[in-house]
């Protein structure tokens, strides 16, 4: 373990990766039934969809724990997996076979630019005040994540959101769990967030939040899922708009990692290790279109395993090993109550607020586009879209104020691929 993971260098315990380990896996673990819902709206059998989206999971989370040494969780990404389904084939007319060829030529796109210079060129490019704006607007989309899923706020027809009925025993027990998540961890309580997510769920279970029915040990149905694995198809190659949608699939991919990677990685206080993170995650993009999923991106909730100590590559694997048990499992894990995640992505939310201090607000030409896409990552409930304003702003606006010498010339071309990218998806 000390020669693989070099864990006395980056100052851990095999006992506090497998804790972090067992938080990321909890506070990811929703993705599972989640990601396969999406998929299967889209055509690919529920059973199935949930087998690829454990594969891709674990898959993800072994690759880049092992090549890259860092605590990130590669699994299905949330909004990309909203274009594979309601984009690429409920709007596009496309097959979810034909979807899961784009996902894999996106994923070819994604790794040749990560395993060339133009990675480099690409992450140079992007001032730091964008890098920190997404960060920041991530952390808010956890905190509206948590607060949603506890049903703190709801969405209104009048104000968009508003607060949600404070005296469900949901809502009640999110906030005593919230603050219990608090003080153990300014208190440093060793385990505190695994913890907290225990002492939590028996507050649930024990005030009825539990369901045990039905709870079964089973293997889900793999015959189906040999009908979904490694089913690309190529029939409509010739489409200039199935290039067009999959270039566009990869631009997400490219940017909305480098944002993620580039936040875990100052977590971690490990720049260096992005490079390899970057590479990792494009090798396991483009497996997930074989293994029958939307692609896998570097998940949000990784915060949440580097809080709770992790800081090596063991932790995302215990993660990942867990994903594979948990084909098992699919039932027990269902119990896990919102109650008990949701603390956990709010504090982890407001900690990356922190990063807003390294944006110049006094220079409205930098401070303006990071605060968009602060504020555009939650309100639209996409990293993606969210980072497109900003980096589209950005250069506009150094452009109008005869700045324009300061832009990098890639940064243009990043802009231009965000615009085509909006042109293809409401014009296409």
């Amino acid at each position: 373990m000390e020669r693989l993971f070099k864990l006395k260098q980056h100052g851990t315990t095999i006992g506090k990766e497998f804790s972090a380990g067992l938080i990321s896996y909890i506070t990811v673990v929703y993705i599972i039934i989640v990601n396969a819902t999406i998929l299967a709206v889209a055509g690919i059998p529920m059973e199935a969809g949930i087998i690829a989206t454990i594969l891709s999971s674990f898959f993800g989370c072994l690759i880049i724990g092992l090549y890259s040494n860092t605590p990130i969780l590669l699994i299905p990404g949330m909004g990309i997996n909203a274009m594979f389904t309601y984009t690429i084939v409920q709007s596009g007319g496309f097959t979810w076979q034909e979807a899961l060829a784009m996902v894999f030529v996106s994923g070819l796109i994604f790794a040749v630019i990560a395993f060339t210079p133009l990675a480099k060129v690409i992450t140079t490019s992007i001032p730091n005040s964008l890098k920190e704006a997404i960060t920041i607007g991530i952390g808010i989309l956890l905190i509206l994540i948590g607060f949603d899923n506890a049903g703190i706020i709801t969405n209104s027809d009048h104000t968009l959101l508003a607060i949600g009925d404070l005296s469900s025993p949901t809502a009640v027990i999110t906030l005593i769990g919230l603050v219990i998540t608090i003080i153990l961890f300014i208190k440093n309580v060793p385990g505190n967030l695994l913890l907290s997510i225990l002492i939590t769920s028996l507050l649930s279970i024990w005030f009825g939040g539990g369901d045990f029915e039905g709870i079964t040990l089973s293997m889900p149905a793999f015959h189906e899922y040999f009908g979904v694995f490694g089913q690309l198809s190529w029939a409509h190659a010739g489409n200039l708009v199935f290039w067009l949608t999959s270039i566009s699939l990869a631009m997400v991919l490219v940017f909305e990692n480098i944002g993620l990677i580039h936040g875990h990685s100052n977590m971690l206080n490990r720049p260096e290790s992005s490079k390899k993170s970057l590479e990792a995650t494009a090798v396991s993009a483009l497996a997930s279109g074989l293994f029958g999923s939307s692609p896998t991106v570097a998940s949000v909730e990784t915060a949440a395993g580097i809080t709770a100590g992790g800081r090596t590559g063991l932790t995302s694997m215990v993660t990942g090993f867990l994903f594979l048990v948990s084909i098992l499992f699919i039932p027990v894990i269902k119990i896990i109550p919102a109650s008990a995640v949701s603390p956990i992505l709010i504090l982890i939310g407001v900690l990356m607020l922190q990063n807003i201090v390294h944006i110049k607000m006094d220079d409205l030409t930098e401070s303006f586009p990071a605060l968009l896409i602060i504020v555009l990552i939650p309100l639209t409930y996409s990293i993606a879209d969210g980072m497109a304003i900003g980096f589209i702003l950005y250069p506009l606006m150094k452009l109008l104020m005869g700045k324009g010498k300061e832009i990098h010339p890639a940064l243009y071309l990043i802009a231009i691929l965000f615009i085509s990218n909006f042109v293809i998806q409401y014009v296409f």
